[in-house]
């Protein structure tokens, strides 16, 4: 995270300065007089690039730029980039390191930072502080150690950082203990620096003039004071300290979700996990895909910027792991023809590199697969045999969450049919459709009951077999009708529910008609044999005041009466 040559406002003794690394970079917020003689007197040998973020123009922030560009230019030979939060603020930089300074301008670069391509910056921030820096104030949005960060700058009002604030992000913010138009007054954000720390919301009190007011005016919060650097090297903190730390934060995190009164899922698990190897090889982007042998599907949701997505078993990167059983890695996807770039292509995004491990179960069946994109350490390529052993306890654990998980879905579905089956049904209902029923929704759910009509019939002339492969066929007929909002069910035997959200009576009883026709009109293949087939209906919109097993038994009712009047219709 970031760390601070200085703290102070502008006239303490340490002006406000902080720094991160990110590889062999060495990226500072502001970079006062302060923060140059202490820079100066560090070993820079593993720096590459410097790259110097501003605020605003008030000296106490930019009063070393000048001496560091002239210190690496003329001793060091470290390039050094100056990054302007907007063009105006870019011209009166140039002005003052050209004029005041003497800077040439081939000793440094100078750019704006909506021009920057980094994985640690999101945006500049338009703040609030003095009349004359209207328009000339800014904060920051930073990626640091794959944790989103917000850094304020000097400013009055916290409105424009609520956007980015957000559960898991690091907010430094500055806190004053005078009261003014210019700063944010320590007893006048207690109640905001509260509510942040309620969100997960970690808070760093920094550009600090009487620590001691503010230390005991705020004493009560869990806001810390900004951490001072105390002179280690500028260099990226130890990978084992730094990876056992994101093991330590994750595995919290994962603790007290688990031990929540809310619902949790395996994809709760699945999204910490990602995150962990994410952060244990220093990938940009993470995802565990799902065998889906059902469908003959790979499918994830953890993969960043997209919903879901869905792709044949056959393809893809992670479908040549899974074939081949082991690890793929390739550093020039776009020349792999196992690549698939339709993702790229939807969204913008650049893959540079990619690693897949294959997870299976305690039997060695391969149900799934981890996969990592665009290493932003190093040479941003992925090592199979050293990255491979990183990501081994994130990966067993994943294989073993998803064993579970696939004993679960199996016990929710017919063996027979692939339809969910009656824990299914009440499985699903306690999830998605219980809110439908809620007081206050308007939103209609209704559904059907069906049975195959004189299917012991069917046994008794072709046999069992015969049977099971009428039931396969129809159950199979049944889910072709269904879309997003519609789910079916082997209810038992020959008997068969659909659930239809956003939908009312008339939609049910449409929705069966055309199932009925669709079976009626079939030819079914059954063990050797060409039979024909009809179903009956019994169509029910819910009442919320019944509970779902007498919703059922109306639509039962009407199911026995489509029976009973000759078989092969719907009865609403």
């Amino acid at each position: 995270m970031l760390r601070f040559f200085g703290r102070g406002s502008a006239f303490a003794d340490e002006h406000n300065s902080a720094f991160f690394v990110n590889g062999t970079d060495l990226i500072l917020i502001d970079c006062s007089m302060t923060a140059f003689c202490k820079i100066k007197k560090e070993d820079l040998s593993s720096i590459s690039n410097i790259y110097i973020l501003i605020t605003h123009t008030h000296g106490d922030h930019i009063s070393g730029i000048a001496m560091l560009i002239d210190y690496e230019f003329f001793v060091k030979h470290i390039p050094v980039t100056v990054i302007a939060p907007s063009g105006q603020v870019r011209e009166e930089i140039a002005w003052y390191l050209k004029n005041i300074e003497g800077c040439g301008d081939s000793w440094y670069s100078l750019t704006v930072a909506d021009r920057l391509k980094t994985d640690w910056f999101t945006a500049a921030i338009p703040t609030e502080h003095s009349p004359e820096l209207s328009g000339k104030c800014f904060g920051y949005a930073l990626t640091i150690d794959h944790t989103p960060v917000v850094y304020t700058g000097d400013t009055h009002i916290v409105e424009p950082y609520l956007p980015y604030l957000k559960p898991g992000t690091i907010l430094y913010m500055e806190v004053s203990a005078h009261k003014s138009d210019v700063h944010l007054f320590a007893p006048e954000v207690k109640d905001f620096i509260n509510d942040m720390i309620s969100k997960d919301i970690k808070v760093y009190l920094m550009h600090l003039d009487d620590e001691d007011f503010i230390r005991k005016t705020l004493e009560d919060t869990k806001a810390k004071f900004a951490p001072l650097y105390k002179g280690e090297e500028l260099r990226m903190e130890d990978d084992s300290r730094n990876v056992l730390g994101n093991i330590y934060d994750i595995s919290d995190k994962l603790y007290k979700e688990m031990c929540s009164n809310k619902e949790n899922d395996h994809a709760t698990l699945f999204k910490y996990l990602t995150e962990l190897g994410k952060a244990i090889v220093g990938a940009d982007r993470a995802s565990f895909w799902k065998w889906d042998t059902r469908k003959n599907t790979l499918w994830t949701q953890s993969a960043t910027g997209v919903d879901k997505i869905v792709i044949p078993d056959t393809t893809g990167l992670v479908g040549k792991a899974l074939r081949l059983g082991e690890v793929v890695v390739t550093n020039d996807p776009y020349n792999d023809p196992d690549f698939n770039a339709d993702v790229d292509k939807k969204t913008g995004y650049v893959t540079k590199s990619v690693l897949v491990m294959p997870v299976a179960d305690i039997y060695g069946k391969f149900i799934g697969a981890f996969q990592l994109i665009n290493k932003l350490s190093g040479d941003g390529k992925f090592d199979a045999i050293e990255d491979t052993r990183k990501l081994s306890l994130p990966a067993l654990i994943c294989g073993i969450a998803l064993e579970s998980e696939t004993f679960l879905e199996d016990s929710h579905h017919d063996k027979l049919t692939k339809l969910k089956n009656r824990m299914g049904f009440y499985n699903d209902f306690s999830r998605r459709f219980n809110k439908f029923l809620e007081p206050g929704c308007d939103r209609p759910l209704s559904m059907f009951i069906c049975d195959i009509d004189k299917f012991k019939r069917v046994n008794d002339t072709y046999g069992h077999n015969a049977g099971d492969d009428v039931l396969s066929f129809t159950a199979g007929l049944i889910g072709s009708f269904c879309g997003e909002k519609e789910s079916c069910y082997r209810w038992g035997g020959e008997e068969f529910i659909m659930i239809m959200e956003d939908t009312d009576l008339a939609g049910a009883a449409a929705k069966a008609e055309e199932v009925r026709k669709a079976v009626e009109a079939s030819e079914i293949s059954a063990d050797g044999n060409l039979i024909h087939c009809t179903v009956s209906f019994g169509c029910r919109q819910f009442d919320p005041s019944m509970t779902i097993e007498e919703n059922i038994s109306v639509a039962d009712g009407h199911l026995y009466t489509a029976k009973e009047s000759g078989r092969n219709r719907v009865v609403c």
